[in-house]
């Protein structure tokens, strides 16, 4: 299951406007827009039917700086039911070829369950395992 979608642009300011023009009919409305180590990063998401919000399209800007880019053209992540899923994961990933770009660990920064690896595929693409529980 898909989790999150993020996209790397060259203009925050201008993508922005464009994906909360674009996304509106859809029912997206920006929800969080920051910087992160001198990203620019925003989120555009959805409110569910329980009030709740997901955020699941992103998009950053990465620092001018930035070589090389933070992670690959594309970044897709994909919902682990369980920490476990997230390891093995990551360990099926680097044995069929993939490049390690963040092991399996937490990400505070996100928030406080969110347990996630990163591997780029052979074309540089940044694909995500991620789950969001609390640890057991």
């Amino acid at each position: 299951m898909l989790d999150h979608i993020t996209l790397r642009v060259t203009n925050h300011a201008k993508s922005k406007a464009f994906y909360a023009a674009a996304l509106a009919p859809l029912s997206y409305s920006l929800m969080v827009d920051f910087e992160h180590e001198g990203a620019k990063v925003a989120g555009f998401g959805w409110t569910r039917a329980d009030g709740s919000q997901k955020v699941d399209w992103w998009i950053v800007e990465p620092p001018a700086d930035a070589t090389p880019l933070l992670s690959g053209p594309t970044h897709l992540a994909l919902l682990a039911k369980d920490r476990s899923v997230v390891d093995a994961f990551h360990a099926a990933g680097l044995k069929a070829g993939g490049e390690d770009n963040g092991g399996p660990g937490l990400r505070p920064h996100y928030h406080a369950d969110y347990y996630g690896a990163f591997i780029l595929d052979p074309d540089g693409n940044n694909v995500e395992a991620v789950c969001h529980a609390p640890g057991a």
